[in-house]
């Protein structure tokens, strides 16, 4: 028999009820955050429910599928009733998998024969394995399915992107309003999210407590698995669940669909997988290759990332979003070799930052792509400088950029590479959205300014942070040319999120002219700056 159906206007509240329920314990001296072990004693049946403390999440989407993920706190088996319908008329039910303990009871299910670019309602609840019968409250959420690439146009695009969450110290203070950069991306109704990196700060635990310059202190919520660095696989998951404490990371997750990636923070700042961090004494496991292994198995249980099949835990992908935009979603961190001077004359293993099977898929893909705009999602810059802190007697850096004007050298070979290549196949409309360095900012670069001239003129948008600490502005390298055409930064380093120096970035598609509108905004949803682009 279906269960009675929740009504539209309650679904914020039921998804989030879930959540909300905790118990304060002290760790290490300070109060912090643990989940619930069930319900009110009371009624006993309610002990048998399964309870689901971290929302939903819809990711990866495509014309005819899209991934779908929840976690309760116990073995259960995930149902979903999905429709096209508010009201949930016709809707069709899914078995899905178990949520086990060796993946922290986690569930992903592949939602699949989906109709192309439509709202999806969907209803998730977990049936308690022990207990057959006994069925979690539901939570409901919606999404929007992809339209088919050769689909004529009838509505517009919107993608949202920003990245940097829950660092620097700066967790969620429900005084202040949570993470509010939740609420202003939801309200902004884009059809897909791209997480450019930094979903969590692995490296950065939090105090309890922390005195702002107006007097007042910021109240952090801490969880065990926040009150230290992450080192064991539990302590990188609960680095992943913390956000989904907050109630507007849940309504955002219920709403808009996510795509996303991995940076530095995930493990550890900079990290590459040679880096030892021997003179970190926070860590007992030095070695990065191991927090690194970890870390991406979390990542891989907390988001909604649909796996590749050759290789399961791939980062890099793309996504089409009908004929008018394609998302190439790149990942940074898994094939670089060591940070270094990044001087090196010719191209090498050891200049590697795609490395040279990505690098060989992301020229095919974007060379197979029919969609007017390619956005290419990196979670670096191309030409801000982004020092290494001091571990020898040179400099080295994090990014593609190395701090010298002149022609390619280092990593800058593979982005030289990159941009002949679109110049040769006469790949148009290209542009970049990135973010890692904690500031709001629009570059564009042109041959016409740069050492290294075989390129067509292209712009760099960055966004962030979402929830860490404000800085800016880096230094550019000049080598590809790049000129800043607006940048918001903090006054000072580290400027916490009530500030307001918290940034998201859109781009926006026209059905009708296909002109690429892209934009600029603050925690408040204000648009700070945009441009509008015409395409090729």
């Amino acid at each position: 028999m279906p269960e009675p159906l929740l009504p539209r206007r309650a679904f914020v509240g039921a998804s989030l009820a879930a959540g909300a329920a905790g118990a304060a314990a002290l760790v290490r001296g300070r109060r912090v955050w643990t989940p619930a072990d069930g319900a009110p004693a009371l009624i006993t049946s309610e002990q048998l429910r399964p309870q689901l403390p971290s929302g939903v999440q819809a990711g990866d989407p495509l014309p005819d599928r899209a991934m779908l993920w929840s976690r309760t706190d116990r073995p259960a088996r995930v149902s979903v009733e999905w429709a096209t319908r508010e009201d949930f008329r016709g809707a069709r039910r899914v078995r899905g998998p178990v949520a086990r303990a060796d993946a922290a009871f986690t569930t992903h299910l592949d939602l699949a024969g989906l109709p192309p670019g439509a709202t999806v309602h969907y209803r998730l609840r977990y049936e308690s394995e022990a207990s057959p019968g006994a069925w979690s409250e539901p939570l409901v959420g919606r999404f929007q399915t992809a339209p088919l690439p050769n689909a004529a146009p009838t509505r517009g695009v919107r993608v949202a992107w920003s990245a940097d969450m829950v660092g620097q110290g700066w967790g969620i203070d429900a005084s202040r309003g949570g993470l509010r950069i939740y609420d202003a991306l939801r309200r902004a109704e884009p059809d897909l999210f791209v997480h450019s990196g930094d979903n969590i700060y692995a490296d950065g635990p939090l105090a309890s407590e922390v005195a702002l310059d107006d007097g007042t202190v910021w109240r952090n919520l801490v969880t065990e698995a926040k009150s230290k660095v992450a080192e064991t696989l539990d302590e990188f998951r609960g680095n992943f669940a913390y956000h989904l404490l907050d109630p507007h990371a849940r309504a955002f997750h219920a709403e808009v669909p996510m795509v996303a990636q991995w940076d530095d923070h995930e493990v550890c700042n900079n990290w590459y997988h040679e880096l030892v961090l021997a003179d970190d004494a926070r860590y007992t496991e030095k070695r990065a290759h191991v927090l690194a292994e970890r870390a991406k198995q979390a990542l891989f249980e907390f988001l909604p990332i649909r796996p590749n099949a050759a290789e399961p835990r791939r980062v890099y992908r793309r996504f089409a979003w009908g004929p008018l935009l394609e998302v190439f979603v790149v990942d940074l961190r898994s094939y670089r070799a060591a940070n270094s001077p990044n001087r090196q004359p010719t191209p090498s293993a050891a200049t590697a930052l795609f490395g040279a099977t990505q690098l060989a898929w992301l020229q095919r893909a974007l060379r197979s792509s029919r969609a007017t705009w390619k956005v290419i999602a990196s979670d670096l810059p191309i030409g801000l400088i982004v020092p290494d802190p001091p571990r020898g007697p040179e400099r080295t850096y994090e990014s593609f950029a190395n701090a010298d004007p002149g022609p390619p050298l280092g990593r800058e070979h593979e982005i030289a590479a990159l941009l002949g290549f679109l110049k040769r196949e006469r790949i148009r409309n290209v542009v970049w959205i990135t973010a890692d360095v904690h500031y709001a900012a629009a570059h564009h670069y042109a041959p016409e300014r740069a050492a290294f001239t075989d390129f067509d003129a292209f712009w760099e948008f960055v966004a962030g942070p979402m929830h860490a600490g404000t800085f800016g502005p880096n230094a550019l390298d000049a080598t590809f040319g790049p000129e800043v055409r607006f940048a918001r930064v903090a006054p000072k380093p580290n400027r916490p999120p009530s500030d307001g120096l918290q940034f998201y970035g859109t781009l926006d598609v026209d059905p009708r002219t296909r002109a690429l509108t892209a934009a600029l905004h603050d925690v408040a949803g204000t648009r700070l700056w945009s441009t509008d682009l015409a395409p090729a």
